[in-house]
């Protein structure tokens, strides 16, 4: 959409205002003239429109005005996590928290708070953010995003000097502090390297060139059996504490002949990484409502009133190494082509809380840091003769809110394909959309390095020949220069895969992804052709994505679908797993001689009583469930020791990929062994076999303890949760992470999207904040919040309240 000229959107900006005047007459025509006129004394400012559950409807002229009233409404309901955030991407949390306590891992996968200063203080030294800023579009970001960060910085600012923190997590904190709109940007430079340097901090700062000593003899080498594995593990999107559920159906599929979208990403329910719902209105130019991560100035997933969008995190390999051949006579120089590379030294100096500061040096190369490893199961030595580096092309994007605001102005799948192509800015995730005219789009547009299969197989050292086809983690021979990476002529950054070649779906009757690859967005409209960095194209898939694809496929075959239907199947509660094995788990436990099994330590256990509550169990994890938690103690214990080929009666099937493999194999010498484990784990706990979920699943808030459904990845529920076990705390006393900003999108013809949404850990973190658990209630009861989008919706709102934040200069 074009930008219209700023007299007419301030125009349209006060008409929005005087509607509100029959409602609020002294609080429409006052934010009327802020908007219009600006606040006296100049400055940014905005109009606030809260509605039930504390959301915000942030209305402004402009962006900067935007980004301003964006800023001021996130500090008043999380403050103290985005000022612990901006310590983490300043890299000053050893000066204030000491260097060897834990981040949250919200911004980073550090495990010190000193590996994280390192990595952090040494991009802001480096200036990279700085450069990315200063990159013109479309490479770098666009005039929009750069003055949406300077008004969020000016807002969050606004408030800090305005108010009195009453957040107990930072009152009085010397650390909270003004920002910068680099400050943001250097945020949003976090969230773009999540997946690739940001998981590989510790071994960024751990790094070391080989002593004098370590010259004369060769080092360690890294086993390439042991490596794939490895690396499968570390790239395995169902290990991570980020996923998601998203389903868009067709017009053909629905009552309307619209299109629909349920969108659940499955993100941690504290720290930094939380969302943040809003609705963002810049009249005659932007109109759209969702959720924001924490210190993001835009929507990153949500909805206006022709499209609906949402994300899962991707399984392509968002990096690559290269494995450098040394100069015999200098470990810190690479030979390319035979010509040595010296590498850059970035000395980096931390202050540390009661003590000196610290100071490493980092290696740099052509193609990235050196780094040590990928995680503990996967070491990189560097050695007299080698050493790896690491490529990520995101720390090169700063386009991720780009690509966002101009998806907040799509007007249809086809806009959204547009946006993505236009703007290149998705790090680690694909996108799922529906829109009013009954359109669908699965596509995974992700920025990922330029490796074709082809590239892997002339340029694979025999590390690469071992994790590229395990994991997609290509290690490419980085002493030859026809080994570098490529580009493609629709790409804006070096280096990248043009949009054109990512796996894309359009038009089909569902597209759905649950964070496997995009091989079967839809089941009957298999994806192939794509590189192996973009995913796998066969092999077995999650229980997650199997129960997904299922209910997903009789859904649109029933057809005649509502929004009512999306919530249903957001709540359903199904157990995949349970349906597969917990018929066959009753059978293998009643037929154990005397009703006793041995535990892992040996001993006979008597385990019948749990016969009766398995073969009874509804195969649901919903809060009200007898037998749920018996079973999800038991499986987590089975799979977790026994191999898949041991698991099942039938095995996968690469041509019936959604029901295969399944029936347990009641032979499989875990399932007993399992079985009595659980039994004493629960008796010792003091927990009946046949308790219900929610009793031992919840949360507490405000001194209630709220009961949860749901299960974890390995049960295969649409509605994931995972809880930490904690026997002395009643179980599972408290959700890591899981369903978030859930929301259920339709349209009717009649102007107003039908929108239901729900943010499970609520919107505020401040417990003395009316809105720190009142959706989590909500979610405990299965319930929805209606989003209210147009003006008459907003004005009707029987919690409407308004305010109009302002710079004071």
């Amino acid at each position: 959409m074009r930008t219209r000229p700023l007299r007419r959107r301030v125009a349209l900006v006060g008409a929005a205002l005087l509607a509100a005047a029959a409602a609020l007459p002294q609080a429409a025509a006052a934010a009327s003239a802020d908007v219009e006129r600006g606040p006296s004394g100049g400055g940014l400012s905005a109009v606030i429109r809260y509605t039930e559950n504390g959301i915000p409807h942030i209305l402004a002229r402009d962006y900067a005005h935007l980004g301003f009233g964006t800023g001021w409404a996130q500090a008043a309901d999380q403050v103290c996590v985005l000022a612990d955030g901006f310590l983490t991407v300043s890299g000053e949390r050893s000066r204030w928290f000491g260097p060897d306590a834990v981040p949250d891992g919200s911004l980073s996968s550090a495990t010190t708070n000193l590996t994280g200063d390192l990595y952090f203080k040494g991009v802001r030294d480096s200036g990279t953010v700085e450069k990315l800023l200063a990159t013109p579009a479309p490479a770098g970001p666009g005039k929009e995003v750069r003055e949406l960060m300077r008004g969020w910085a000016a807002g969050y600012n606004a408030w800090l000097a305005q108010n009195k923190i009453t957040d107990p997590a930072c009152k009085g904190a010397g650390w909270v502090r003004p920002v910068t709109a680099t400050d943001v940007a250097a945020r949003g430079f976090a969230v773009s390297v999540l997946g690739g340097e940001g998981r590989a901090v510790d071994g960024i700062a751990g790094a070391r060139p080989p002593g004098a000593s370590a010259r004369a003899q060769p080092g360690p080498e890294v086993d390439p059996a042991s490596a794939a594995e490895a690396a499968r593990r570390f790239f395995d999107t169902g290990r991570y504490d980020m996923g998601s559920n998203a389903v868009a159906f067709a017009g053909s599929t629905t009552a309307s002949g619209s299109g629909l979208l349920l969108g659940n990403p499955h993100y941690p329910w504290q720290g930094g990484r939380r969302f943040w719902q809003s609705q963002q209105t810049i009249p005659g130019e932007l109109n759209v409502s969702g959720a924001s991560l924490l210190g993001n100035a835009v929507v990153n997933i949500g909805f206006n009133d022709k499209v609906a969008w949402s994300n899962t995190v991707a399984t392509g390999t968002p990096v690559n190494l290269h494995q450098l051949a040394l100069d015999p006579a200098d470990p810190t120089s690479y030979l390319v082509d035979g010509e040595p590379e010296r590498m850059t030294e970035r000395k980096v100096t931390v202050p540390v809380a009661g003590g000196a500061s610290v100071t490493r040096s980092q290696w740099w190369t052509r193609y990235g840091p050196v780094v040590a490893d990928l995680g503990a199961g996967l070491p990189l030595p560097w050695t007299r003769t080698t050493a790896y580096a690491l490529n990520d092309p995101n720390s090169r994007n700063l386009r991720g809110s780009d690509t966002t605001l101009a998806l907040g102005k799509a007007r249809s799948v086809a806009g959204i394909q547009d946006a993505l192509r236009r703007t290149q800015g998705l790090p680690w995730v694909n996108t799922i959309a529906a829109d009013s005219a009954g359109g669908t789009l699965f596509t995974q547009s992700q920025v990922l390095p330029r490796i074709t299969d082809e590239l892997a197989a002339h340029c694979s050292t025999p590390l690469g020949r071992a994790t590229y086809p395990s994991s997609g983690l290509a290690v490419l021979d980085g002493s030859r220069g026809a080994c570098a990476l490529g580009s493609d002529p629709d790409a804006v950054q070096p280096g990248v895969f043009g949009p054109g070649r990512a796996p894309t779906l359009r038009d089909a009757p569902y597209a759905e992804n649950s964070n496997d690859s995009a091989w079967l967005a839809n089941a009957d409209r298999p994806l192939t052709g794509y590189e192996r960095i973009w995913g796998t194209a066969t092999g077995p898939r999650s229980l997650r994505t199997r129960g997904a694809l299922e209910d997903v496929a009789a859904m649109a075959a029933k057809g005649r679908l509502t929004v009512a239907d999306l919530e249903r199947q957001q709540y359903a509660n199904r157990v995949p797993a349970g349906d597969l094995a917990a018929a066959e788990a009753a059978k293998a436990c009643a037929a154990l001689p005397g009703g006793t099994a041995r535990g892992s330590d040996g001993a006979a256990v008597d385990v019948s009583a749990a016969c009766g509550v398995l073969a009874g169990w509804d195969r649901t994890a919903n809060s009200s469930s007898r037998g749920a938690l018996l079973f999800d103690r038991f499986w987590r214990r089975l799979t977790a020791s026994t191999p898949a080929r041991e698991l099942w009666s039938v095995p996968f099937s690469v041509a019936d990929p959604v029901r295969t493999p399944h029936t347990l194999n009641r032979a499989a010498p875990g399932v007993g062994r399992a079985l009595a484990d659980t039994v004493v784990e629960l008796r010792t706990a003091g927990i009946a076999l046949d308790a219900p979920l929610g009793e031992h699943q919840f949360v507490v808030r405000d001194g209630r303890r709220l009961p949860v459904g749901g299960g974890t990845e390995a049960l295969g529920v649409w509605n994931k949760i995972e809880a930490p076990w904690n026997a002395s705390g009643g179980g599972y006393p408290e959700v890591a992470h899981g369903s978030s900003h859930m929301q259920a999108v339709g349209w009717d013809g009649s102007g107003c999207p039908v929108a239901r949404t729900l943010l499970t850990y609520s919107q505020s973190s401040n417990p003395n904040s009316p809105y720190h658990a009142d959706q989590t209630a909500l979610f405990s009861r299965e319930r929805w919040v209606k989003a209210r989008y147009c003006e008459r919706d907003i004005l009707t709102s029987p919690g409407l309240r308004v305010v109009w934040p302002r710079e004071r200069r």
